[in-house]
């Protein structure tokens, strides 16, 4: 299964990248930042549907998605199309991610950023806060429910949000009983790779409304974007659909009309 391929590069890239800087050096370091003020979750709690556009280069299903990839650009480009967030791929294997991209994005526009990567080791959320993000991704089906929970307090620590993702009903009860307090659904089953939006139709109703709910892949016309507003889901996560785009602004005007 490519999650667990993606897993085991991610456990040797963080052994390599603590050899550099210790993981007592990252935490300081973080701990030594401004705190942040929970910018993502506060973006998405708006009376519309948040769109969080993704800086992607590549991935395990397209392979490479954008030849050209002057990433501060298009960052710049959804800023002012108007996103409410920006998704930062860092796994540098199969997404064709940096951690360089995230650091110079955040230096470049002023959206709350996430970094999504594999996270599971708290040594990549101190260094995500050091590279700019204002959120990390937490994935249920890498991570244990108490995991879920202490990685969540470490981000509570530096004032910045968690995506809680999930892809079934057990993992959204995980998710709720972890204490996410954002949680995405991924309608792209990582063991075939087809994608399905009405899971996250179906997997919103599981979840509290007090708790923010994203639906993330697949998402591809304005006909979605319906469909999941009157769902009451409060963002979405798209990268290809933008990344294709030659008018990043116009495609989101086209998504997001009413």
């Amino acid at each position: 299964m490519i999650l667990d391929k993606l897993a085991q590069s991610t456990y040797k890239r963080v052994e390599e990248e603590k050899k550099q800087i210790s993981p007592e050096e990252v935490k300081a370091k973080a701990l030594s930042m401004k705190k942040g003020n929970f910018e993502f979750e506060n973006a998405l709690r708006s009376n519309d549907i948040t769109f969080i556009c993704e800086v992607k280069k590549a991935s395990p299903s397209k392979g490479i998605i954008a030849e050209n990839f002057p990433y501060v650009q298009i960052a710049k480009e959804y800023e002012q199309a108007g996103a409410g967030c920006i998704s930062v791929l860092t796994e540098p294997e199969y997404f064709k991610g940096d951690k360089k991209y995230l650091k110079e994005i955040s230096e470049n526009v002023s959206l709350p950023l996430i970094r999504k990567d594999f996270v599971i080791d708290e040594y990549m959320i101190y260094d995500g806060k050091l590279h700019g993000a204002s959120c990390v991704l937490l994935i249920c089906s890498l991570l244990s429910e108490s995991t879920i929970r202490n990685y969540i307090g470490i981000c509570d620590t530096l004032g910045i949000s968690a995506l809680v993702e999930a892809h079934d009903e057990m993992e959204i009860n995980k998710a709720i009983r972890a204490g996410a307090r954002i949680i995405g659904v991924n309608n792209r089953d990582l063991k075939t790779f087809t994608v399905d939006i009405s899971n996250s139709e179906r997997l919103r109703k599981l979840v509290p409304e007090n708790i923010l709910f994203v639906a993330e892949s697949g998402i591809k016309n304005n006909g979605d974007i319906k469909r999941l507003r009157e769902a009451k889901v409060d963002a979405v996560l798209i990268g290809e659909t933008f990344m294709k785009s030659e008018n990043k602004k116009e495609m989101l005007k086209e998504l997001a009309a009413m």
